[in-house]
């Protein structure tokens, strides 16, 4: 019989019974909330699709995807909690937990050995540690694997700066770079008390549809990215000064890339466009 998740008593209960202890450097937050999950795993559209989880925790998730999905790849980094999972989702055997950190595993790899090799619609869906959600999202993105979309909890404040119009004052190198990706939508809050423990911010669900095409064509994206985290790393500062300074440029050099690019030299970070710097990288 599958056990409520979402019930306190019993994760206390099954936590203990398995001397699991939290680990803050992890950023260890179950969702105890009964309507959270299903809501997320319904907006995923995970429906017959294969999907990738980052950090089942307890499974309560997992379990509500594998009820949708064809098949469910969850990675989790602490293995204390394999003994948990092995309870909780003992009744789905469309799911396969992996142990590592998503940031160094070969993805690809590793996609294509449980999948196989033929085309799959494959989607993302997670409760991400909100202390790596950035470079997580940009690690999916970046390894260009055939994601529909990528469904993922995250602290409010973050989906609000990706959300935020590339060129506002808002908006970030996540913004530009998801952008770049994806189109966000930022689709419910979720308060504190939906956790255990709870965080101290409150979360969202943000959802990211992976656009078939980038939305503007660049030539080199790893300098396309150079320069747009060189010029929001001093966001007071000029991108002339800014893009100079982090990437080790003469601000000629700089000056000139931007004259090209029609991009006035006292401009920020916060007011280009995407087409503003993909044209100052290919000046560059």
């Amino acid at each position: 019989m599958q056990c409520d998740l979402t019930n306190l008593k019993t994760i206390k209960a099954l936590l203990t019974r398995h001397g699991f202890v939290f680990s803050k450097r992890l950023g260890q937050n179950f969702l105890v909330d009964p309507t959270i999950c299903p809501r997320m795993a319904e907006l995923a559209g995970i429906d017959g699709v294969d999907v990738l989880e980052i950090g089942p925790g307890v499974g309560v998730l997992t379990v509500e995807l594998a009820k949708r999905a064809a098949r469910v790849f969850s990675v989790e980094i602490d293995a204390k909690l394999f003994p948990v999972l092995e309870e909780t989702l003992t009744l789905y055997s469309n799911v396969t937990v992996h142990h590592g950190d998503v940031l160094k595993l070969d993805l690809p790899t590793l996609l294509r050995e449980h999948f196989g090799e033929e085309p799959i619609r494959l989607s993302v869906c997670a409760n991400l540690p909100y202390y790596i959600t950035s470079p997580i999202l940009m690690y999916l993105l970046e390894s260009h694997l055939p994601f529909e979309s990528i469904t993922v909890l995250v602290q409010k404040e973050v989906a609000q700066r990706i959300c935020a119009p590339v060129g506002s004052r808002t908006s970030g190198a996540i913004t530009a770079a998801v952008h770049y990706f994806a189109e966000p939508e930022l689709l419910f809050t979720v308060p504190p008390c939906s956790f255990h423990p709870p965080p101290n911010v409150e979360s969202a669900a943000l959802q990211l549809k992976i656009r078939k095409e980038p939305s503007v064509s660049v030539t080199d994206e790893t300098a396309f990215f150079r320069v747009i985290r060189a010029a929001f790393a001093q966001r007071r500062k000029t991108v002339l000064n800014a893009v100079s300074a982090g990437m080790n440029v003469s601000k000629a050099a700089v000056a000139a890339a931007l004259d090209m690019a029609n991009v006035p030299q006292n401009a920020r970070a916060e007011q280009l466009t995407l087409e503003e710097f993909a044209q100052i990288s290919l000046n560059l």
